[in-house]
């Protein structure tokens, strides 16, 4: 499976309404603390932003909803992991994206058997209070030797200024939130990523 090196994650169908048409193949909806209708209409929009724009969209959490509204990719993180009903999520035919951030979490991530699996945070990020240091360069590395063929997702303080670092050290897409939601420009921003990743990640 190929992802597109540039793995866009927003938290409403607004902002992929707002950015997807500029050129965006990769986007996750990751929504917290709205009612579940919210979530649901909100889904529906965005995929059918994402249909009409040739644009994967990746469905974070609400597996459940993501089955209902017949998506076909979505991202766990270890604790909705945990819960989630992985034979479900596979009879549905749903596509499985899995967040990492130690040797304990990738080896859960791994039985799994998910489509590609996320490593962070790489650098200091501000979206939220981690638990974990940032994981460095040289982490992302010994990941990629670990899981061969998989695809690997970078994510956490990512910029366009570090993405050679991110892609050299083996990373197949680099995730972004904060560098594009809370810059001045996201517009601007968000093609300033597309002309950086564009005949970068794996072929």
């Amino acid at each position: 499976m190929r992802l597109d090196p540039f793995y866009l994650i927003v938290d409403s169908a607004a902002w992929i309404e707002r950015l997807v048409p500029l050129g965006v193949k990769l986007v996750q909806l990751r929504i917290k603390e709205r009612s579940l209708p919210d979530i649901r209409a909100d889904i529906r929009r965005a995929k059918a932003v994402c249909e009409a724009h040739g644009c994967q969209l990746i469905v974070n959490d609400y597996w459940q909803l993501a089955i209902e509204e017949g998506c076909d990719f979505v991202h766990l993180g270890q604790e909705d992991l945990a819960v989630a009903d992985l034979a479900a999520i596979r009879k549905a035919g749903l596509k499985l994206g899995l967040s990492t951030h130690d040797e304990a979490e990738l080896a859960i991530a791994l039985a799994a058997r998910p489509d590609y699996i996320a490593l962070g945070p790489i650098y200091p990020t501000i979206l939220k209070a981690m638990p974990w240091a940032p994981q460095g360069l040289d982490r992302l590395h010994s990941w990629k030797s670990r899981i061969g063929s998989l695809p690997l997702v970078a994510i956490g303080g990512l910029t366009v200024e570090r993405l050679a670092g991110v892609f050299e050290n083996g990373a197949d897409s680099a995730a972004v939130v904060t560098d594009i939601t809370r810059n001045s420009d996201p517009e601007r921003r968000t093609l300033e990523w597309i002309a950086a990743t564009r005949g970068s990640g794996t072929k």
